[in-house]
């Protein structure tokens, strides 16, 4: 009986995938294996077939490419900014720091203060 692999990183996984495919390892077979080792929650079938495509496209990467996003605004000297106000007027609330800046949504103000400023509410 094989050992199980309870989470394994999404690199390992598609390694194992490059490793038998090249070995000529037929698609089910693969995902059968990685089943038995990672259980069902490794890796679809769909999914396993997906990589198997890339790699036969001369794919050699085995990491995520990295993706474009929303670039964040809060920057750390946004975050100095917003704790010289906190300063200022110690009885503060998330509304008057969102009136003070209105480029940082309710939530990321919020989440900044209590997370980076560690001020909690008393």
């Amino acid at each position: 009986m094989f050992k199980t692999i309870a989470d394994p990183a999404d690199c390992e996984v598609r390694s194992v995938i490059r490793f038998s495919n090249a070995n000529n390892v037929k698609q089910a077979e693969i995902h059968r294996q990685l089943v038995l080792i990672c259980g069902e929650n490794g890796m679809t079938d769909g999914m396993v077939r997906k990589w198997i495509r890339q790699f036969n496209d001369r794919r050699t990467n085995v990491h995520d490419e990295a993706r474009s996003g929303r670039p964040s605004v809060v920057n750390d000297g946004l975050v100095a900014k917003v704790n010289e106000k906190i300063r200022e007027n110690r009885p503060f609330t998330i509304r008057m720091l969102c009136d003070e800046f209105p480029q940082i949504s309710k939530t990321v103000l919020h989440e900044n203060v209590t997370n980076r400023l560690n001020y909690r509410k008393r």
